[in-house]
């Protein structure tokens, strides 16, 4: 069917309710909305559902979330055996409560005993939780870091990583075969007196506290001088607030004051264009309230709390805002030091990054003899790595980040976790400020150790089918008219990772061109936003010198690209 038939067949389907169609019969007059809206359905992927609010088959919706959970439900039904068992979790969202509910619905009606949350909690919260509880799957209603028109639904499986490419690709075949809108459904009230859900909290919330706070290499030297460290914390109208501000306090940091305007849960994000810490703006209501309370570092965490972004106070009385390269590298120096002083580096210690993250990640490593890896962009990659650590028990796993503010150590969840995050950098805080430093100046520690790293991202956001073929089209012409020079310099490697032959990963669209000083280039469409991401890497003597590579080289490959997108 084309868009103006599905269209047709949501107006006139008994089961879409009335409130719904009232919308659909707004947008009558407007074929372009209309086939936006019905073009294609909202792809299930590895990072589940996403999409913006309303009504349509590209849409979030309550239609769409019992589509997508009666499939999971029917997989699960295949795989798991007798101990079919979810945890849902969601955050601040607009109808991430209701999506919650619907999803613990469907399950309930397939016999699926649902563990449902009873107030918004943390992506991480929710992976720790499949893995404490031994469940078989588990999911979070959040659209992370975007605009607030998004919403989304990500699926972790059995390990509590999201979803791998093989089980995305199963539930999927699952969803496409349920017909029409009709799912298994039990009333919510009845469910939770029958017991098949069960309201979950503050216990399980204990259980993740501690075994964080196990991670701190430097317990007592925060709990003796954490009080001295003055700290502004956002959680962005996100999830974060209440564990952020918690395990912080029992870690012995009492002196954090959170922005007040952006304190409380709205998924309306009133305070800024989008909830992502990865946007410096996001800081603007933070460092005010730095300013006013002495503070010398702010914490910032997306509204599903799995992203951490930071800004700390320079010597010059400037504010640096840290990009997630920077974090990494600043908490793999500061664990992999502790860990050494300690006597408790393992010599099979593991870290993992993504492919388009820090170089200087790299550089750390070899120095403390520690194995780096480096895996596709998602967060489900790392998880696999931790997973076969533990499995083989070949590997330790220390620490895994991507450069877009994922981050995570120890393992006990397998998504980026930007409580226990925040709880590490509080701690190299609170280390670097005995010794008269700052985070700024601990980053010019590591450069004077390992030299200058410096990266830059660009993002190409373009929505819609239209924007969706041109992404498509960029990547192809790049393959077709392959980039030989840039910037002057030669490519002395291409790395194509639909070629998992060549590259030993899975296969990915992802191109990566390394040139003859050593600076890198990497293009891939975004897997959860409508964007085409360029990213660069480069490696100097000095700042001046690897921002110059970085502007040269940006301005040609972005010159190829924005005729190529318009």
């Amino acid at each position: 069917m084309n868009a103006q038939e599905r269209y047709q067949l949501w107006l006139n389907s008994p089961d879409i309710d009335e409130t719904t169609k009232e919308e659909l019969r707004a947008i009558a007059n407007d074929p372009q909305e209309i086939e936006e809206r019905f073009y294609t359905e909202l792809e299930f992927g590895t990072a589940g559902l996403r999409g913006i609010l309303g009504a349509g088959d590209n849409r979030m919706n309550i239609y769409n979330v019992r589509r997508a959970t009666e499939g999971l439900a029917r997989y699960l039904d295949k795989t798991a055996g007798d101990h079919r068992a979810v945890a849902i979790a969601y955050d601040s969202r607009h109808y991430s409560d209701v999506f919650a509910k619907e999803t613990a619905c469907v399950l309930a009606a397939h016999g699926i005993q649902v563990y449902l949350y009873e107030s918004l909690r943390a992506v991480p919260q929710l992976s720790f939780t499949v893995r404490e509880l031994g469940l078989s799957a588990g999911v979070v209603i959040t659209a992370s870091h975007n605009p607030p028109k998004y919403n989304g639904y990500k699926v972790y499986g059995a390990s509590a990583g999201q979803s791998g490419p093989e089980e995305a690709a199963a539930i999927t075949k699952e969803i496409r075969g349920v017909e029409g809108f009709k799912t298994a459904y039990m009333d919510f009230q009845e469910a939770i007196d029958a017991e098949k859900i069960i309201l979950i909290g503050k216990q399980i919330d204990e259980i993740y506290y501690a075994k964080t706070m196990s991670l701190l290499t430097q317990p007592e030297l925060v709990k003796e001088h954490g009080k001295d460290l003055k700290l502004v914390y956002t959680p962005l109208h996100g999830a974060g607030n209440i564990p952020v501000r918690t395990i912080l306090s029992r870690i012995g940091i009492p002196n954090v004051a959170v922005v007040p305007e952006q304190e409380k849960p709205d998924g309306s994000f009133p305070t800024v264009t989008a909830p992502n810490p990865e946007d410096p703006n996001a800081f603007t209501l933070a460092f005010k309230l730095a300013e006013q309370t002495g503070a010398s570092v702010i914490l910032a965490t997306d509204p599903d709390s799995d992203r951490l972004g930071v800004a700390v106070k320079k010597n010059d009385g400037n504010w640096q805002v840290l990009t997630g390269n920077q974090i990494g590298s600043i908490l793999i120096h500061a664990l992999l030091t502790s860990y050494q002083k300690m006597g408790k580096l393992p010599a099979n210690g593991l870290v993992v990054r993504s492919i388009v993250s820090t170089q200087l990640a790299d550089a750390i490593c070899k120095r403390f003899g520690v194995e780096i890896k480096e895996v596709l962009t998602g967060f489900r990659f790392i998880a696999e790595q931790i997973a076969e650590a533990e499995r083989t028990g070949e590997h330790t796993f220390l620490f895994g980040f991507e450069e877009s503010y994922g981050f995570l150590a120890g393992g006990f969840a397998r998504d980026k976790d930007a409580i226990c995050a925040s709880m590490l950098v509080a701690q190299a805080c609170v280390a670097y400020q005995q010794r008269g430093m700052t985070l700024a100046d601990a980053l010019e520690e590591v450069y004077a150790i390992y030299g200058f790293y410096r990266e830059r991202v660009k993002s190409y956001t373009l929505e819609g089918k239209a924007g969706i073929e041109k992404i498509q089209n960029a990547m192809k012409r790049l393959r077709q008219e392959p980039l030989t020079v840039i910037a002057g310099r030669k490519v002395v490697k291409v790395d194509d990772f639909t070629k998992p032959e060549e590259t030993g990963l899975p296969s990915s669209n992802v191109l990566r061109y390394t040139l003859e000083d050593e600076t890198w280039v990497t293009v891939r469409p975004s897997g959860t936003e409508p964007k085409l991401k360029l990213y660069l890497g480069a490696h100097a003597e000095n700042e001046e010198k690897c921002d110059a590579i970085l502007a040269d080289v940006i301005g040609d490959v972005d010159a190829k690209l924005s005729g190529w997108l318009a």
